[in-house]
């Protein structure tokens, strides 16, 4: 057989291709070859390419030991950035590391609706509001795709809880489904065309997403134009026939389920499947192939991590803008690094102060390449200041579902921070040799090990043991817990004393993202001060596992330590502490551990007894600041008793520095919310319509999601959509509105009328004056960040299509719509603060379909 032929730049001819390739290849190229790999066919020369979990960095191929990553902050803190300038910056930085890992494909970003406060991947994706969604997604995509790495935006479409989210039936209509939730996908294909495209899990309106012809063919395909590859979420086909006919080019991973090579063969010859609609598939496959390629990743490269200085500075001016400022009475803020009369003391107090919340939990989640927590970033602010401030620490509260990842805690055998891991064969107690498999060393005890692999293990041999172990010093003399939770079998040993048992009593749970594992099983030991322990975990795999319905990959363990303390203990130690300082700054919120994949949150509030903290400290200190740290809203019970509240989201690896940067005001804070803060959940539009009832939900506010429904209803917020203060103010004036044929062109001047340099973001709503059907209040129509000296005036100019500034869709018509009309231009610097006018008039109505 010829060789393949290529064009410039090693294309790949596709048309060849498909006339060559036997129906058994072809069948063989619908699935992938792995986890991570498209399928090569070596005798044409068409290689495998790579794909890689991407919304928060770049992992790789590996869950277990992977090569650690940079961690970029969260999506609802890139949005709140509201710089897309700044966004295809990271979207570069995102490409660059993904051909270090040598991934040609990132799974990401993530664009869907943050319909509730609960979504468990709600950090993930961008916004409540679809304009920002789509416009924070396509400048990530085209910062990934100039770096010739494919961006594959999910989930298509509707994917915004975590509740039965593989059957779940979204019941919507067809005004909500264009105009909120694939609103968001249509601006990024419209603008950037991402190469590649991941459908979700759920159904929409009664057929699984992945196999709807409806809504991949009538419109993806032919109203969007899209001509990428659609590949399903991981284990998200539900089908052989449905979903090929409908388009679904690539079942992922493999090995395939669906398209089993006898089974899809025979279909075709029963004339079952034609054999157009296999090729077709085969054909954006190998599109995805040719975009791939383009990256020039060589066969031959070794995964490593971006060490570059400047991917960190990147990362710090993206957390930097990413902080909302939310309250700043009596300009509390920024804190001073010097004490102007004599020592000041500043107590940093809660359970994030010492923990690195770099991001949620479940796919998005990696080993970060270096984590700066915000007691060291705050240290560092007070150095740079010559100590003349002191520091003080107390933990406060307990935030952690389960006990802490000790990865740096503990002392591997060769004196530093980590875990060695040892894997056998053979159980402890076996006799004989247990024949070493492999040798590890660890930073964490939070240990999954889907993907471990040994050469002396037969292939697809799942049974092996491995020990876990450490040097434990306590900072203290007290009652220590030990514990663990485990995909198979786990016990903890302190110098040889079994203390947690998570072997012979194993107890239903939902460890690990995949909701599989045990429950945490504990147990305690009173240990002195400065003296050296033993640590060891001992884990089988999965085959020991003793309850029914067991996982059927490798498994996993937790295992943890912590002083045993009670709740009222911890806060009586913060409260001495705190009534001794000048200032406490409390860094609370959730972790990955409560805002995950896998599950959404119960309620809206901080778990454990935080709030209680707060509520105790503010009684002996007035000068408290409050760091919070989620993904998306919380309640802040003690709202009106703390004069400063600054929503940090999950940092990323300089999630520390950032946060000092902005307290100290070394950074202005210019972050504006990139959804809605209730005062309660039950404001919230989607509260009775929220989660999987008999395998169904139904998103019964309609197109009145978040900002548009609190301004319908006249329900007022804790935080409007698009708030953020500023350490400067600014004046808005001179808004100048022209429409120029199908453009409205609008011109507003931005003044810094404060006292430092800083940035506003102009935001810009279009209210109709006479809608025809039940409208939004206003809606965003686009936004610019502007930078400006002390006394600097900038104009800030925006173009906006009329159809999409005017246009809602109408369901009769199958089509959007613009009304002849009066418009209302309105700009400020959030939902709730307009402060100029303008409008434009529209002279028909007209009717529009397509991007």
């Amino acid at each position: 057989m010829s060789p393949i032929k290529t064009t410039s730049y090693q294309e790949l001819d596709i048309d060849y291709l498909i006339q060559e390739l036997t129906l058994p290849e072809k069948i063989s190229l619908l699935a992938g070859k792995d986890f991570w790999h498209t399928v090569p066919i070596p005798r044409l020369g068409l290689p495998s390419i790579r794909v890689s979990d991407g919304p928060n960095g770049i992992r790789g191929t590996k869950f277990f030991n992977s090569i650690p990553s940079n961690c970029f902050p969260c999506g609802t803190g890139l949005a709140a950035t509201f710089n897309k300038e700044l966004l295809v910056e990271a979207g570069e930085l995102m490409g660059k590391e993904a051909k270090m890992k040598g991934a040609s494909v990132i799974l990401g970003p993530t664009c869907n609706i943050v319909r509730s406060p609960l979504g468990g991947r709600s950090f993930e994706s961008y916004s409540e509001d679809p304009l920002l969604s789509g416009h924070a997604a396509a400048s990530i995509v085209k910062g990934i795709q100039n770096e010739k790495v494919v961006a594959c935006l999910k989930h298509f479409v509707c994917n915004d809880q975590e509740d039965d989210r593989k059957a779940v039936d979204t019941l919507l209509t067809d005004r909500a489904f264009r105009e909120i939730y694939l609103k968001p996908f249509q601006i990024a294909i419209r603008d950037v065309n991402p190469h590649g495209l991941m459908t979700s899990y759920n159904k929409v309106n009664g057929e699984h997403v992945s196999q709807s012809k409806p809504i991949i063919q009538d419109i993806l395909r032919k109203e969007f134009n899209y001509d990428g590859t659609l590949m399903s979420d991981w284990f998200g086909t539900y089908s052989t026939k449905e979903a090929l006919d409908a388009g679904l080019n690539l079942e992922m991973p493999g090995p395939t389920r669906f398209r089993q090579a006898i089974q899809t063969l025979h279909a075709v010859q029963a004339n079952q499947i034609s054999e157009a609609v296999i090729d077709e598939n085969v054909r954006y496959v190998l599109k995805l192939v040719n975009e791939g390629l383009k990256a020039q990743i060589p066969d031959d490269v070794i995964e490593s991590a971006n060490e570059d200085p400047a991917a960190g500075e990147l990362l710090r001016k993206v957390g930097d803008e990413s902080i909302v400022l939310l309250k700043n009475e009596n300009n509390i803020l920024p804190l001073s690094k010097t004490a102007f009369r004599g020592q000041e003391r500043i107590a940093v107090i809660g359970p994030n102060v010492k923990a690195a919340q770099d991001s949620g939990g479940g796919s998005a989640s990696l080993s970060a390449r270096y984590k700066v927590t915000p007691w060291e970033g705050i240290q560092n602010k007070i150095e740079e200041g010559g100590n003349t401030v002191s520091l003080e620490y107390a933990l406060g509260a307990f935030l952690d579902r389960n006990l802490p990842d000790v990865g740096d805690v503990l002392i591997d055998e060769n004196g530093e921070k980590g875990i060695d891991a040892r894997f056998y064969k053979h159980a402890p107690g076996y006799k004989g040799d247990r024949l070493l498999l492999e040798t590890y060393k660890l930073t964490t005890s939070k240990v999954f090990l889907s993907d471990f692999k040994s050469d002396r293990l037969e292939p697809n041999d799942i049974l092996f043991y491995a020990d876990f172990t450490g040097t434990f010093i306590p900072d203290e003399t007290a009652e220590y817990e030990f514990g663990a939770s485990c995909l198979g079998t786990a016990q903890v040993f302190v110098d040889d004393v079994l203390i947690a048992d998570n072997k012979t009593k194993q107890t239903s749970g939902d460890a690990f993202f995949l909701g599989m594992g045990t429950r945490e099983e504990r147990g305690s030991i009173q240990l002195e001060k400065g003296k050296s322990y033993n640590v060891r975990c001992e884990f089988g795999s999965s085959p020991t596992y003793t309850l029914p319905d067991g996982p059927v990959e490798a498994g996993g363990v937790y295992f943890g330590i912590r002083i045993k303390s009670t709740p009222e203990a911890e806060i009586k130690k913060a409260v001495a502490l705190a009534q001794t300082v000048d200032k406490v700054v409390i860094v609370a919120g959730l972790s990955k551990e409560w805002e995950s994949e896998g599950f959404d949150r119960a309620d809206m509030e901080i778990p454990g007894y935080t709030n209680q903290l707060i509520e105790e400290i503010v009684k002996v200190n007035p000068n408290v600041i409050v760091v919070n740290q989620s993904g998306s809203p919380v309640t802040f019970p003690w709202l009106e008793k703390v004069p400063a509240l600054v929503h940090a989201w999950y940092g990323g690896n300089e999630l520390g520095n950032t946060i000092a940067d902005v307290l100290f005001g070394d950074y202005n804070p210019s972050g504006k919310l990139s959804m809605t803060f209730p005062k309660r959940l039950q404001d919230n539009p989607s509260y009775i319509n929220f989660g999987s009832t008999n395998g169904q939900v139904w998103y019964g506010e309609d197109v009145f999601v978040g900002y548009r429904y609190y301004e319908k209803v006249d329900v007022e917020p804790l935080y409007p959509f698009g708030y953020g203060l500023s350490y400067t103010s600014f004046k808005f004036s001179d808004l100048a509105v022209k429409v120029n044929h199908d453009t409205v062109n609008i011109k507003v001047e931005v003044t810094n009328t404060g006292k430092v340099k800083g940035a506003e973001v102009v935001q810009v709503y279009i209210q109709p004056s006479n809608p025809q059907v039940s409208r939004p209040v206003k809606e965003l129509k686009d936004f610019n960040k502007v930078e400006l000296e002390v006394g600097e005036t900038k104009v800030v100019e925006l173009n906006i299509s009329i159809k999409e500034a005017t246009s809602y869709y109408n369901g009769f018509k199958h089509a959007w719509q613009s009304d002849k009309d009066v418009y209302k231009v309105l700009v400020g610097n959030s939902s709730s603060d307009i402060s100029v006018e303008g409008e434009f008039t529209t002279s028909k109505t007209f009717n529009w379909v397509g991007l």
